[in-house]
């Protein structure tokens, strides 16, 4: 269950890969929110692709579709997002970028 992956209502999370630069890099630390409030369109989310269920990822929640979400990376132009796998399900919502540059995640209109 990939909702066993952060146990805590606030947890730790590294961030790998280029796909969600500028706003996040690869090395980032955040700090993910379980519960909550609800996932808005612009949240940089923790989910997990129905298609790639091994695959824990950090990116920006777009729409919801199909009980789950279409996400995109903020780097248009690395695709490993909702254009290659589809569907995911959120897990929790990025709530601060903790290392190495401590502060909130500038929300982006989509």
């Amino acid at each position: 269950m990939p909702e066993a992956r952060l146990r805590w209502p606030l947890s730790a999370v590294l961030v790998t890969g280029p796909s969600m630069s500028p706003t996040l890099r690869h090395g980032d630390a955040v700090l993910v929110r379980r519960g909550g409030r609800a996932v808005r369109p612009g949240d940089v989310v923790v989910a997990v692709f129905r298609s790639r269920p091994d695959l824990l990822v950090v990116k920006r929640a777009v729409r919801p579709a199909d009980g789950g979400w279409w996400l995109y990376g903020d780097n248009d132009l690395v695709t490993d997002d909702s254009r290659a796998y589809g569907v995911a399900d959120v897990i929790g919502r990025v709530v601060a970028r903790y290392w190495p540059r401590p502060g909130r995640l500038p929300s982006r209109r989509l």
